[in-house]
């Protein structure tokens, strides 16, 4: 069996980490390279036919070297700031990240008023060239948008204002993170440590770790309101002088995704998880007690000889791809080989887990903390999902790569179902069995219920916001509310200060990062069976699909790959009924292990 290491070689991008010369001099030849394109800009004179493609074609090349530059840039001071949380180094680089991203962003802001000074018959025409046809959609897609904000002037003010303003209460709220540490079985864990025991097999210790984390973030919860108050409202500013009521207006818009396809989505979910009661109160009974608690949700149930060290869980994520799909098999055995994955399980690291591409390097980077557990299994074969997303891409445009988060979370979960579905076939026992396929379940319970509080709590949140200042009892109240609906009040506890311990609720990037989520698990699974029906010939429909998420709406993309509407239920239903089905199979084994 290979060998391969837990810790990530980032030496191969930038020698030298935080302190890297070569970073140094990259950086300064992104600054370069941004000035040339603000030079372009400013004398960029709007054609008045289509033969005046060539200004146009330069900037846009300029563009997508500033672009991809910067994104290699972003990745490597996030591997910096994830690998270690008390690098000061990292920390002034991801400021110099935020300068570097608002500047590029008023650079675009310009870049797309020229864009609304050409001729609209004239841009139809430019759009059909041989050098920008391949671009097309996402140029259409960036003048769409620039009409629907402010002039360049003052969108490039909220940019600058944003380094210190937006973008700096999400630098604050992960050094504050950075800083917290609990008490759990006599040891000091940073709060992603301590996360990591909430899926004790152990109640006790997953109570303490629970009631030890609640207490430091109720204890930190004046500031985290803080930074969630202001981080929204300067979100709801910046819609309010752009005209933009609807909160839903920007998320929707980068995830190129309808609103009546979202609208179905919860429908038909909220229609069909009252299947998942009865399960609630199996686990419950599996478990011993009365009735869950926030913290047994994700507690394993039964025994189960799966843990896998590292190497093991490489080895059997490789085999299980190779099966579906040998270019992802190969591709994943030369990110292990490569040093690509950072999984020790060390203190002063991140907490989570993520993905990040390298888009000039062509490579990828993936971050987690691996505890040999078939959870833990499942996440690594989740962000060489993502991994091998990009993968695919590195031959497009850079522009053509930037696919949004629900379309990303589509590839990660499918190779996630691969390796889980694999795991379950070769369990060894009946109870083995029913172990791995709670695994399945609990996925179906997190997208369906946990994902679906964020959003019930996020809706609702921003409706207040809009009046003034919520209070950090309010938010807990908002939480607890949102949580009992989506968890149809099948809990005892619930988790009120869920809302400062989630990132997602606190990152600037990306609005509402919680419903892609829910989206890439269903779309991915309506694509898995898909796979199942084909068979080894749909691995080239499947790269195809991957590729073309960075030039398509989600609706567009369906019905060109797998020919359903997503406006529609049938498509939900279907996906929903295939999650139903390994609900109904651990019902059958569980209920058999009881009598047992």
């Amino acid at each position: 069996m290979s060998t391969y290491a837990m810790t990530w070689n980032l030496d191969s991008l930038f020698q030298g980490g935080s302190h890297s010369s070569e970073l140094k001099k990259y950086v300064q030849q992104l600054e370069v390279h941004l000035d040339e394109l603000e030079s372009l800009i400013s004398s960029f004179m709007p054609p008045s036919s289509t033969d005046e493609t060539e200004p146009l074609h330069h900037m846009i090349e300029a563009l997508q070297v500033a672009v991809k530059e910067l994104e290699e840039f972003s990745a490597f001071t996030s591997c910096l700031q994830a690998q270690d949380v008390n690098d000061t180094g990292a920390g002034q680089w991801l400021a110099k990240r935020s300068e570097l991203g608002a500047r590029l962003n008023n650079v675009l802001v310009r870049l797309d008023e020229t864009f609304i000074t050409i001729d609209d018959e004239i841009w139809t025409s430019l759009l059909q060239q041989p050098s920008l046809k391949e671009l097309s959609f996402v140029l259409e897609e960036r003048r769409q948008k620039a009409a629907d904000k402010l002039d360049a002037s003052r969108e490039s003010l909220i940019n600058d204002l944003s380094v210190d303003g937006y973008d700096a209460w999400e630098l604050m709220y992960d050094r504050l993170v950075a800083k917290l540490s609990v008490q759990v079985e006599g040891r000091s864990l940073s709060v992603g440590q301590a996360s990591n025991k909430l899926d004790s097999p152990d109640r006790s210790v997953r109570k303490e770790a629970f009631d030890q984390l609640q207490k430091a973030w109720q204890n930190e919860a004046d500031v985290f309101s803080e930074t969630l108050n202001h981080l929204s409202g300067f979100r709801l500013q910046t819609y309010k002088h752009r005209g933009w009521e609807n909160v839903l207006k920007e998320p929707l818009d980068y995830n190129r995704m309808s609103a009546a396809t979202l609208e179905t989505m919860w429908n038909v979910i909220t229609d069909y998880k009252q299947a998942y009661i009865p399960y609630m109160r199996r686990k419950a009974e599996l478990l011993g007690v009365d009735q869950l608690r926030f913290y047994d949700v994700e507690a394993p149930v039964g025994k189960t000889d799966s843990t896998k060290s590292f190497q093991e869980g490489a080895s059997f994520i490789i085999e299980q791809f190779r099966k579906f799909s040998p270019k992802m098999a190969d591709f994943a055995e030369m990110a292990f080989e490569k040093g690509w994955i950072e999984a020790e399980d060390r203190p002063g690291k991140q907490p989570g887990g993520f993905c990040t591409s390298f888009p000039d390097s062509e490579e990828t980077r993936i971050f987690m903390t691996y505890s040999g557990s078939p959870a833990s299994v499942a996440t690594l074969a989740h962000e060489l999902g993502h991994a091998y997303h990009q993968h695919v891409m590195n031959d497009l445009p850079v522009l053509n790569q930037g696919y949004a988060m629900n379309v990303a979370e589509t590839a990660s979960t499918f190779a996630e179902m691969i390796v889980a579905d694999a795991a379950v076939k070769e369990a060894s026992t009946k109870e083995e069995k029913m172990t791995l396929l709670e695994e399945k379940v609990q996925s179906s319970v997190a997208f369906f219920m946990n994902i679906h509080a964020r959003f019930l709590f996020e809706t609702r949140f921003y409706e207040e916001r809009r009046k003034g200042i919520v209070s950090q009892d309010r938010l807990n109240e908002l939480m607890l509310e949102a949580q009992k609906e989506a968890y149809m009040e099948t809990l005892e506890e619930y988790d009120p200060t869920f809302w400062a311990s989630k990132l997602h609720f606190h990152i600037t990037d990306v609005p509402f990062y919680n419903f892609p989520y829910t989206f890439g698990y269903l779309f991915s699974a309506g694509i898995y069976a898909k796979a199942l029906e084909t068979g080894p010939e749909f691995e080239e429909r499947y790269t195809a699909l991957l590729k073309d998420t960075g030039k398509m709406t989600v609706e567009e993309l369906a019905w060109k790959h797998l020919c359903v509407n997503l406006e529609e239920r049938e498509f939900w239903e279907h996906a929903v009924e295939l999650c139903t089905a390994d609900l109904d199979a651990f019902m059958k084994y569980s209920e058999a292990s009881m009598e047992g």
